[in-house]
């Protein structure tokens, strides 16, 4: 009866349906079945997966009913995992957070699907991930978490997705071999959180030596990984080398060519990277030894991520070089692997324009083979870097979505120009655009643009609105209040891409004026008053405790706060250059009660506490030592991240504990000597505060230093009370919301 009424319906001439007798038998049904007992369990029964073939080669799936239950059919796993992800977003109104904690929400009787529904894939690669995201976002999950975020991913349609956990046990294999020792090797690692950097060739030994237990515990937690993403029909890409060799290799091998890499992030000397030359007989060695063992443990999809020359220089700049380096480097790919192909970020195009011009890009480019080489063109919303380098002289490209940097928690969803602009690259990006993806640096807090992007490499049905259908599903209905909220909130606040170092100024080491360093931008280029107005609208949603509604109520107020700030900061700054030491003291409470206001706000929603940061650091130790060294490289990271100011607060989040124990007692610290300054008729002394500032930032990282979990507040009563204090101060006082507001940043 299913069989013939699915034939009869939906059967175009292209599409052949293919059904096995027994279905749990076909490992595309059983993978897509079991996604759907994880993430939808209570109605998992009443979902049938069918397998059907797509002729024309692209990934296709179709929803239909069959009296109380939902049929999905798709040419592989993947694709089946994205009808149900349409089914559930577009008939159940719900979403599937990439977060393991938050729930699926359903409504009490699943919608039926009333017309056939039909999608087709319109690009082959929709890639995932950026190195930095398993720094920023991933460095301590566990399986629970990852188990979650695939399915998040094969949802989403994800099929390409980084695949960098557990390469440090095959590198300790590949440099023992070579002769290095286990001292060697673990103190040239870096601790589990900064392995992102450490992988790129820009850091070594920074928090070194890496435990052994951490490398057995990441190669058994990949397999895992790369074992259900190729269920989901993804292809994992892998690492190769890039020709970054520990420094005890370089003294081991006296005749190797090897150099030292330029300086990066302000770290010393003692932590700057060696390269070994693509022209050294030993490149090629390295090489193999590392794809055979990584085959042997983690098996192979035949597409490898390698970037030798991230933020940092290469060799030498001399064109003709640069193609000699790629070809070799490509050359020792394929003389372990013939059917390899190399995916690249095009982020060093934007990160070194003076260096990395027409001429040596396409120089460095065309050393592989055409086709052979995919460019990730990294950074969309803001530079496409195909407009620029000739669509990447005829190699293969995928168009990418950033989103985020550092894992920060601004608000920045730009989401009528990325619409403009994958509407442009579709249509004029040429042949060799081959896919759609992102590279956000880490999980941020405006998932619904990476779900948006992902759903534009799908040929959607006449009449679908992804935009809208964002809100219906955050509150779980058509709801007027909430979409006029979301038509604000694209139309005038969604409007500034994400920017490299960018924060609230709550965030940001305290200063009287401007903002202290790069790292912490709270520019915003849009009207307070309108995110105002937008937090106010979704505030008046009626009887709605849909988890996704919480999150947005909070996450909306937490920002229009944030921005707030800047105006109190400069009413504080005004008092003390008008030597009004009383007015100066009423402001620097405000500032201190503002604070302890931001922090209740946060405690309204799981997702804004630091609280699983850190258990999640703490649970890889096998001792109290070690427990504390992950909890140390945690805090670090979001905090001072490394041993100079160059980097300082470049993964600054809101988060209720860290906005409590950290950037609270900052900005009270500078309140306070600015205050006592003022009383004794004295300068402040920028100077002084900024080595007490760094104190107490050092001491912070400490685990010694204990933090107070809060308990958990709910979420839109203490949304709708700081929304009555803070919309009419705001709507008051027109600088919180004037772009100009934040002058250019001083150094330290």
């Amino acid at each position: 009866m299913i069989m013939n009424r699915y034939f009869r319906c939906i059967l175009p001439a292209a599409f052949a349906l293919l059904m096995a007798q027994c279905a749990p038998a076909d490992p595309d049904i059983r993978a897509a079945a079991d996604l759907a007992g994880r993430v939808v369990p209570t109605v998992a029964d009443r979902i049938e997966f069918v397998k059907a073939e797509s002729p024309d080669s692209v990934d296709r799936f179709t929803l239909s009913s069959d009296g109380d239950r939902i049929v999905i059919a798709g040419n592989n796993a993947g694709a089946m995992a994205v009808g149900l992800n349409y089914y559930l977003k577009h008939y159940c109104l719900t979403e599937v957070s990439w977060y393991a904690d938050e729930p699926v929400e359903l409504p009490a009787v699943l919608p039926a699907v009333d017309r056939e529904v039909t999608v087709d894939s319109r690009l082959d690669n929709r890639f995932f991930l950026n190195y930095c995201t398993s720094g920023y976002s991933m460095p301590f999950w566990q399986w629970r978490d990852w188990e979650r975020f695939i399915d998040w991913m094969a949802l989403n349609g994800v099929n390409l997705p980084l695949a960098t956990t557990g390469q440090e046990a095959i590198w300790y294999n590949v440099w023992s071999k070579l002769g290095l020792t286990d001292e060697e090797i673990r103190s040239y690692f870096t601790g589990p959180a900064y392995l992102p950097w450490h992988r790129m060739c820009n850091l070594d030994g920074w928090q070194s030596p890496l435990p052994k237990e951490w490398l057995d515990e990441q190669a058994d937690l990949q397999k895992r990984i790369i074992t259900r993403e190729r269920e989901l029909s993804m292809r994992p890409v892998l690492p190769g080398f890039a020709g970054h060799v520990p420094e005890a290799f370089a003294r081991r091998y006296p005749d190797a060519i090897t150099t030292t890499v330029s300086e990066w992030g302000g770290f010393p000397a003692e932590y700057r990277c060696t390269y070994l030359s693509p022209a050294d007989s030993l490149f090629a060695v390295i090489q193999k030894e590392y794809l055979t063992e990584q085959t042997r443990l983690y098996g192979t999809d035949h597409i490898y991520g390698i970037d030798p020359f991230n933020e940092v220089d290469p060799p030498t700049w001399n064109p003709d070089s640069l193609a000699m380096m790629s070809r070799n480097i490509f050359e020792s790919v394929t003389a372990v692997d013939p059917e390899a192909v190399w995916l690249q970020m095009a982020w060093i195009l934007y990160a070194d324009p003076a260096h990395w011009t027409p001429v040596t890009a396409k120089a460095y480019l065309q050393g592989v083979p055409q086709g052979r080489m995919i460019l990730l063109d990294y950074y969309c919303e803001n530079t496409e870097e195909w407009k620029l380098f000739d669509s990447f002289y005829g190699q293969p490209y995928i168009w990418c979505y950033l989103g985020n940097f550092g894992g920060n928690s601004f608000l920045a969803s730009p989401i009528n120009d990325v619409e403009k602009r994958l509407d442009d690259v579709l249509a004029n990006g040429g042949s060799n655009l081959c896919g759609i993806g992102s590279t956000l640096e880490g999980l941020d807090l405006n998932p619904y643009m990476y779900e948006y992007v992902l759903e534009q490499a799908w040929r959607m049905p006449d009449g679908h609105d992804a935009s809208r259908n964002i809100i219906d599903r955050r509150v779980g209905r058509h709801d007027k209040s909430a979409r006029e909220a979301w038509q604000l909130l694209v139309d005038s606040v969604f409007v500034q891409p994400s920017l490299c170092g960018q924060g609230p100024l709550t965030n940001c080491r305290p200063t009287l004026d401007g903002f202290a360093w790069w790292t912490v931008k709270p520019n915003i280029d849009y009207r307070n008053a309108d995110l105002v107005h937008a937090w106010g609208r979704m505030l008046d949603v009626d009887s709605c405790s849909r988890d996704s509604y919480v999150f947005d109520c909070v996450n909306l107020g937490r920002q229009a706060m944030s921005n707030y700030f800047i105006a109190l900061r400069d009413d504080f700054n005004a008092a003390y250059q008008s030597g009004d030491t009383a007015l100066l003291r009423s402001k620097g409470c405000e500032i201190k009660v503002f604070f302890d206001d931001l922090t209740t706000l946060l405690r309204g929603h799981s997702g804004f506490s630091l609280k699983k940061w850190i258990d999640d650091a703490r649970s890889h130790g096998v001792s109290p030592g070690q427990k504390d060294y992950y909890e140390r490289n945690a805090r670090s990271l979001i905090s001072v991240w490394g041993p100079s100011k160059d980097l300082n607060d470049y993964a600054n989040r809101q988060w209720a504990e860290l906005n409590d124990s950290y950037y609270a007692r900052r900005w009270a610290m500078f309140v306070d000597r600015v205050t006592e300054a003022a009383g004794r008729g004295r300068k402040f002394d920028d100077e002084e505060f900024y080595n007490a500032s760094r104190e107490f930032e050092n001491a912070w990282i400490e685990p010694s230093n204990a933090i107070e979990y809060l308990e958990p507040l709910d979420g839109v009563e203490v949304s709708r009370r700081m929304y009555d204090k803070y919309a009419p101060l705001i709507l008051a006082h027109p600088a919180s919301y004037s772009p100009t507001s934040v002058p250019s940043h001083h150094h330290w």
